[in-house]
């Protein structure tokens, strides 16, 4: 097969595109449009991409996370045609009413929730296309799925199939054939031989049933989010495709299930809605339409410095793919395609028309009122703490205030001080809270620096959350294979003295993430601001750490409120 576009999702990297000049030439001349390389090379990077190489033959360009919609060579073609060629917009999907329907078994809704449906007929298919659409999948369980956990795709040969289709839970111990395998498989066997199986398992640890979705002759379409059955392989004599989405989050698969869609339609192909019984009893069918969104005319202007008339903004929204109708009592009304992910609030759309205008044609405003500075009480002692810490050799870093129970209290076995601040509407579940300790970024970080040599050391002073009320915080975390808690101890005594703490001492401390006997709160003048010690193995590995760390957190207000400020 052609190594014609490969996915770039290796680590933690943004994924990565490589499409052939050819390929895109041939799709925007389909459309009456002239592909200009030249032209390419200088205005997708407007559209929020970045360009690694452009050349006569080949494209190649990283996306950015809040564009999962340019992640294959038909739907990047498909939002660069108003951007860059003018085309009208084509913010909805045509879907035409199925026959087809899919029951979800009740027991479902503590397993995998959210299971979605659709067709698309009449496809003419080759290699390049199988693959581009393989290709599009993976990207998108990167993109969206998190790793196929919030959403996994299957796509499937309608010929080999019989609907009506049911998703039921089974046992572990049922037996089928994956794709690309010759003999019958039980889930337990997959989940410990196959090498999806293998790499995927976790996804479903602990559970005693998983997901199986059969036809009407009880074959196995698809074990979410593992592996798909053999028989339902596409292949070039595939003109009908079936397309299941699971996961754990409605929206998310509900976009990558119209990406893909979106994908297939244009290479010709014509979506076709399923009947969905969802697990609550409810039905459910892909959407082709738009979404209204509404953003206050008055934030736009304020926040690009810009006047804009209505025809400006039509224009904008137009370059973007989308349709703008109009402004009533100041409050604009956008219409964007529903597989924008990435639309969240109506700061999102202000992104929108900042693009679609060009921030090189946007004023900036010089305040018209003085401004006076006030420095902060505690500026000295932050000054002095971020000093103290770098001559300790720590590198400073700055990682997200938002954070999730996991990491914040239970993988730390610290108790919650006093309310936690919950996001009302989080579009992971990595990022559910505001954080109230800063040691648990530290950890994430070093995680994923876990391939470089040790020593590393790092520290951070930021703002936590603590009953809805905003404290700083800072903390350090040293990963060496030596040194153990003298060596801590002589880092916090370095400290106190950079600080101009005298009275200050250290008394044993119980719980929390530190290792028995190795750990010990920090007090001064009397006052506990905070607690050290080698870190617990066991918390080490609930963050795919097996090295020894030693570290500390101390709470900034409260050390402030027992120190003279050094300066005064």
């Amino acid at each position: 097969m052609t190594d014609h576009y490969h996915t770039g999702l290796q680590g933690d990297q943004m994924p990565t595109i490589s499409v052939k000049q050819n390929l895109l030439r041939r799709l925007v001349e389909s459309r009456g449009r002239v592909h200009d390389v030249e032209d390419l090379a200088f205005r997708l990077p407007l559209m929020g991409t970045d360009i690694d190489t452009c050349d006569e033959d080949v494209l190649d360009i990283e996306i950015f996370p809040d564009r999962p919609d340019l992640l294959s060579p038909e739907t990047l073609f498909h939002g660069m045609m108003p951007f860059l060629h003018d085309s009208p917009p084509s913010p909805r999907l045509a879907v035409k009413p199925g026959t087809i329907s899919m029951r979800v078994a009740p027991e479902l809704s503590d397993i995998r929730p959210v299971i979605l449906g659709a067709v698309v007929r009449g496809l003419e298919l080759d290699e390049d296309i199988i693959k581009r659409l393989m290709d599009h999948q993976e990207k998108l369980h990167f993109a969206l799925g998190r790793g196929r956990k919030r959403a996994s795709i299957g796509v499937h040969d309608l010929s080999t199939i019989e609907p009506p289709f049911r998703v039921e839970a089974v046992e572990r111990t049922h037996s089928f054939i994956p794709l690309a395998m010759d003999d019958e498989m039980t889930i337990d066997e997959i989940l410990d031989r196959h090498p999806k199986g293998v790499d995927y398992a976790h996804l479903l640890e602990g559970m005693d049933k998983v997901p199986i979705i059969f036809d009407y002759n009880d074959a196995v379409l698809s074990f979410p989010p593992i592996i798909n059955g053999d028989h339902t392989t596409v292949t070039e004599k595939t003109r009908d495709i079936f397309i299941d989405v699971t996961g754990l989050d409605l929206r998310a698969c509900e976009s990558a299930l119209m990406l893909i869609c979106l994908q297939l339609s244009v290479l010709g192909g014509q979506v076709e809605s399923v009947r969905v019984t969802t697990c609550e009893g409810k039905d459910w069918s892909i959407n082709g339409t738009p979404i209204e969104h509404k953003v206050e005319r008055e934030l736009v202007e304020g926040i690009l410095g810009n006047s804009f008339s209505d025809d400006e903004i039509e224009e904008a929204i137009r370059r973007m793919g989308g349709q703008y109708k109009g402004d009533l009592s100041g409050v604009l009304s956008i219409l964007m395609p529903r597989w924008r992910f990435d639309i969240l609030h109506p700061i999102d759309l202000v992104e929108e028309v900042a693009i679609g205008h060009g921030y090189d044609d946007l004023a900036y405003d010089v305040p018209k009122a003085p401004l006076t500075a006030i420095p902060r009480q505690d500026g000295h002692l932050r000054r002095r703490i971020r000093e103290a810490l770098q001559g300790l050799g720590l590198i400073q870093i700055q990682s997200l205030t938002l954070s999730n129970d996991s990491d914040q209290f239970t993988s730390m076995r610290w108790k919650k001080d006093g309310a936690i601040t919950r996001m009302t509407n989080p579009i992971t579940t990595e990022h559910t809270i505001l954080r109230q300790n800063i040691l648990p970024g530290l950890l994430r970080l070093l995680a994923a620096n876990r391939h470089h040599d040790l020593p590393q050391g790092v520290y951070e002073l930021g703002t936590v959350v603590i009953d809805h009320t905003n404290r700083d915080r800072f903390a350090f975390l040293v990963a060496e294979n030596s040194g153990g808690f003298s060596s801590l101890r002589g880092r916090i005594q370095a400290l106190m003295r950079d600080l101009g703490c005298q009275d200050w001492t250290l008394e044993v401390l119980e719980g929390g993430p530190w290792l028995e006997g190795r750990s010990a709160s920090i007090i001064v003048n009397g006052i506990t601001v905070g607690e050290c010690g080698e870190l617990d193995p066991h918390v080490s590995e609930s963050f795919d750490l097996n090295v020894p760390m030693s570290g500390a957190q101390i709470d900034v207000q409260l050390l402030a409120s027992v120190m003279q400020d050094p300066v005064h």
